[in-house]
């Protein structure tokens, strides 16, 4: 998916890290995410991002710090802190009943395998992501844990070149019998529909019934003047970025995609709802600074029957 790394991936642990440090109620703690970034880096995308607040905000008057908030709390962390909750809340769930693996796909810098609670010791996880961006998380992580988890596993992929699948089978802790979890956060943008498409039948191949996948989605008027002045702004730094957006999807056309693929979808969320379930607390505790979900962007948990 990327060949070095994800400058997305970095702004996205930063706003993990800003919200964790910065309040006391939180949407979602990613207490590690501050440690998997250098000093300079944390103060070097906290620097830029503050001082582009016009590209954000055109009306903004007020400090380099109340300007980093706005950007934070309105463009840079709803996704990463609103997806993260809900795909961790339902791994959980599924843990619960009977699941047995947890595959990140795309893992970037997502600290859940070092950060697990007591019901995450007895899955397998697996990360999956781009060698380039893998082994430097993992040099990073060394500076933060002493050693690697017993039942975390890397595997090194290219999306784009539809590898994956044979590398996870490789992997000897890998079984196609055990009830699996799939993460693919912030995956459907950055992958074209038919990509996107055979990756999860590719997941319904190896997975059996009862599984689950868990993914984030842009709406069929993310790319259009329907959007969302947010969405439109992300579109934008994607692309300055160079890691241009590609697909967004109907109700119907995840609806089908799924079916086609032998899931069905057990939750499907749409902005204010995900506001509703996962920022009203925060938002209670931080009238001053409150933090609405994404625009045009909707999460979806599938099960295979």
């Amino acid at each position: 998916m990327e060949q070095k790394s994800s400058m997305t991936a970095l702004v996205s642990a930063f706003s993990r890290a800003y919200h964790s440090v910065q309040n006391a109620e939180k949407v979602f703690d990613d207490y590690l995410a501050k440690d998997i970034l250098t000093q300079s880096e944390y103060e070097q995308i906290a620097s830029n991002m503050s001082k582009g607040i016009n590209f954000f905000n055109p009306s903004f008057d007020g400090t380099q710090g109340e300007a980093l908030r706005w950007i934070v709390d309105n463009q840079l962390s709803p996704s990463p802190l609103g997806r993260a909750a809900f795909a961790e809340k339902a791994l959980e769930n599924a843990v619960r009943i009977g699941a047995k693996q947890y595959m990140i796909f795309a893992a970037g810098y997502d600290t859940f395998a070092y950060r697990q609670p007591a019901w995450a010791s007895k899955i397998q996880i697996f990360e999956l992501d781009h060698p380039a961006t893998g082994s430097d998380k993992q040099k990073r992580i060394q500076s933060v844990v002493s050693e690697k988890p017993a039942n975390l596993h890397y595997i090194s992929v290219d999306f784009t070149e539809n590898n994956w699948e044979s590398n996870l089978i490789a992997c000897s802790e890998f079984s196609q019998i055990r009830i699996s979890f799939c993460s693919l956060l912030g995956i459907s943008y950055y992958l074209s529909k038919q990509t996107f498409a055979e990756t999860i039948n590719s997941i319904s191949c190896i997975v059996p019934k009862g599984s689950s996948i868990v993914f984030d989605y842009p709406d069929e008027d993310t790319y259009t003047p329907k959007a969302g002045k947010r969405a439109q702004t992300q579109v934008a730094m994607a692309a300055v970025a160079k890691e241009k957006m590609l697909a967004s999807y109907s109700y119907l056309e995840v609806e089908r995609l799924l079916a086609d693929n032998n899931f069905l979808i057990y939750e499907h969320l749409t902005p204010s709802e995900i506001t509703e379930q996962y920022f009203k607390k925060y938002n209670q505790a931080n009238p001053d600074h409150p933090i609405a979900a994404f625009d045009n962007v909707n999460y979806c948990l599938a099960v295979k029957k």
